[in-house]
């Protein structure tokens, strides 16, 4: 989930238009046709409201032996003002379908469908999660890649080298909703201004209340919420939530 500062900064509007149903699309001329479409890369970004996201979605055409499909038709659709770019193609000699993704123009997640047909003319479709962030989560997630992400991202990056295999008791990842849903935001703001013992946590959770301002965690907290995954929402349902 990696943003950067100018353009996690600008907000911008969302891109006039709004998707078409595959079947609406203009059908690419398909050569081939696969019998499963898988995602490969590029699910569940964090990108500011009405952006394009930092990464393309990147999905598969396989035939029944998990092989790529060269020449297979793809559409790709989303609702609430998500954007494709390009909406519809086919699949290239690896069998892979790249589309980059504008977000809506509200904060909470996004569900974009990725969609083939096989040879009878059957459809087949791979749902994919995006997560549009508001200002006081755009806030938030940078608090978090200055201050928790070293500990609470297992992955090094070139910018942060994890420190996640040096602690002893292993921090959840903010997108562990099983874990950090059943904490009130009461508990997490107590959490992250007194430390971990504030809720018989380990000690190695530091405080951060001398750190941070109220506003601060209250940032950090609404990036929190919007990156666990919700219980309330299955995966690959579309949550969209007003400022």
């Amino acid at each position: 989930m990696k943003l950067s500062t100018m353009s996690l900064l600008s907000l911008a509007l969302v891109a006039t238009g709004c998707m078409r149903h595959p079947q609406s699309a203009t059908a690419p001329k398909a050569t081939a046709y696969g019998t499963a479409i898988v995602l490969s890369s590029g699910d569940k970004q964090a990108g500011a409201v009405g952006n394009l996201l930092g990464d393309p979605v990147v999905v598969q055409v396989n035939d029944a032996q998990g092989n790529g499909v060269t020449g297979a038709p793809v559409w790709c659709s989303g609702l609430n003002g998500v954007v494709c770019n390009p909406v519809s193609g086919i699949t290239d000699s690896s069998g892979q379908f790249t589309t980059s993704v504008s977000l809506g123009g509200m904060a909470g997640r996004y569900q974009i469908v990725a969609s083939t047909q096989d040879a009878s003319g059957k459809r087949l479709e791979v749902k994919i999660d995006e997560i549009a962030l508001g200002y006081q989560q755009i806030l938030g997630h940078e608090l978090n890649e200055q201050y928790c992400a070293r500990c609470h991202n297992s992955e090094s990056t070139a910018a942060r080298v994890s420190n996640f295999d040096n602690l002893t008791t292993k921090p959840h990842s903010f997108s562990e909703g099983d874990a950090l849903n059943k904490l009130s935001d009461e508990d997490l703001n107590a959490i992250i201004s007194h430390g971990g013992p504030a809720l018989n946590k380990s000690a190695e959770m530091p405080p951060f209340g001398y750190t941070l301002k109220k506003t601060d965690i209250q940032a950090l907290i609404a990036y929190i919420r919007m990156v666990s995954d919700s219980p309330e929402v299955p995966s690959g349902s579309t949550s969209v939530k007003n400022q």
